[in-house]
């Protein structure tokens, strides 16, 4: 009975999926992937192995899951970088010697 297990951890499904472990709630949030059963939101969640290889015969399903991917990391890159630092519109920064 060697061979796929009929239940995949996020890790196995982001390994069959070649994509990292993170990426597997984005794809849920997305409503790309469903877990099998109800479980609560900080449960491990576990998906079908035949359903999961299924998907990843279809070249559409794969493009939507690039894009979706993509575009979350590219949303929160934008984000952080929108957040860095505030400089005044003259350009001139306070001095910070100790003594503020």
């Amino acid at each position: 009975m060697g061979g796929l297990p009929a239940r995949l951890t996020a890790g196995e499904v982001a390994w069959a999926l070649n994509c990292q472990a993170h990426d597997v709630p984005i794809l849920v949030t997305a409503r790309l992937l469903r877990p099998l059963g109800n479980p609560e939101p900080n449960s491990v969640k576990y998906f079908c192995a035949l359903e999961i290889l299924e998907l990843a015969k279809d070249r559409v399903w794969l493009g939507k899951v690039t894009n979706t991917v993509g575009q979350h990391w590219r949303r929160r890159n934008l984000r952080k970088k929108s957040t860095v630092l505030f400089v005044p519109p003259d350009d001139h920064l306070p001095v910070m010697d100790g003594r503020n």
